[in-house]
């Protein structure tokens, strides 16, 4: 395919440029033969789903695995999502490759938890005497490691999986791979040890307490607070036999999960943006960022945690020379109507056009 050219507001920058793609990649310089392929609209980089499970919850009837995380990353395509970070799959490494068509990946590969301690049949389980070695095998393949932080007890208390040394030597053992780690954490004392531990991100975070935001934001440890799983938890306090007390706490913290999100913004903590796709179905990036808009972060913050600002923290860049055409066009501005970003006109990846209209 010849060179090709777009015009529109270019974000984050704002203004409208020429923007060319040869090659697969961006450039701004003036190419005279470019074919237009659109005019107008509001040029953004991909969209990125920040915590998407690609095996579970997937579209159609899959018959394998594999099926189920390619039809996942179709749904997440679709909605003008072209990078998804997984953290943690029953699947392991299923979405570490999926191949130009499909979004990019970045993969914690298992979920690692003790014996009996999440959901049957989605954990990796190990003892803590195993814990960093699991840890450092899940992080050779796919950049990120995700342990399972805390889970009900006999009582039905939640309560802490893991002891404070073994979170350090899993996040040594992980760091030493050249990955990040990242705690599925649902109480204080789960964020209190992934923090003490030196952990790079913090999944969910109900019962984050503003301590916790000053201590993340000076350590530049992210939250993906997941808003959108919101009536999925009120439901699961009704199926789970969870302790009265417990069963309370949930709810409250539920109820105060946005408030959570904007006062970790306002504190300096990164912020991004994940749906728990699997607990919900794929695609709904548009949902978590204007659930972003709602908890009160502006509207330009709430869109770089599901563009520009993910793709960066996961190491890609955005709509820059030489990078690659990883795009999408909306008619309307995002930044004013969160509306808009459920309807991209164009889906660019790595160059290619894969929806139009």
């Amino acid at each position: 395919m010849g060179a090709v050219h777009l015009r529109g507001i270019v974000l984050p920058a704002g203004a409208p440029r020429d923007l060319f793609i040869v090659g697969g990649r961006i450039t701004f310089t003036d190419i005279d033969d470019a074919v237009t392929i659109s005019e107008g609209g509001w040029i953004t980089p991909g969209l990125v789903d920040a915590h998407a499970h690609l095996a579970m919850a997937s579209p159609g009837s899959p018959a394998t695995i594999e099926d189920a995380v390619r039809a996942s990353a179709a749904a997440q395509l679709t909605a003008g999502v072209l990078l998804v970070r997984e953290p943690g799959s029953p699947a392991g490494h299923a979405a570490a490759d999926l191949g130009g068509a499909l979004p990019r990946t970045v993969t914690a590969g298992h979920f690692l938890a003790p014996p009996g301690r999440y959901f049957p049949g989605l954990a990796r389980e190990v003892d803590e005497v195993s814990l960093p070695t699991a840890a450092a095998q899940e992080a050779r393949s796919g950049g990120w490691v995700k342990i399972v932080g805390d889970f009900l007890d006999e009582e039905g208390r939640v309560t802490p999986n893991w002891s404070a040394a073994a979170l350090a030597d899993a996040a040594a053992a992980t760091h030493e791979a050249g990955a990040r780690i990242t705690m599925h954490a649902t109480v204080p004392a789960s964020i209190d040890g992934a923090i003490a531990a030196g952990f790079d991100a913090i999944e969910h975070g109900h019962g984050a307490t503003l301590d916790h935001l000053g201590v993340m934001a000076a350590a530049g440890i992210a939250l993906v607070p997941t808003l959108l799983i919101g009536d999925y938890i009120r439901e699961l306090t009704t199926e789970l036999p969870l302790h009265p007390d417990d069963r309370a706490t949930w709810l409250r913290e539920v109820d105060a999960h946005m408030g959570v999100a904007l006062a970790a913004h306002d504190a300096g903590v990164p912020v991004y943006a994940g749906t728990d796709a699997g607990a919900v179905d794929h695609g709904l990036v548009a949902s978590e960022i204007a659930l972003l808009r709602d908890a009160g972060l502006p509207g330009a913050a709430a869109l770089a945690a599901g563009s520009w600002a993910a793709r960066a923290w996961l190491g890609l860049p955005g709509l820059e020379e030489g990078a690659p055409a990883d795009l999408v066009v909306f008619p309307d501005d995002p930044l004013e109507d969160p509306e808009a970003l459920r309807h991209p006109s164009l889906v660019v990846r790595d160059g290619v056009v894969v929806r139009s209209g």
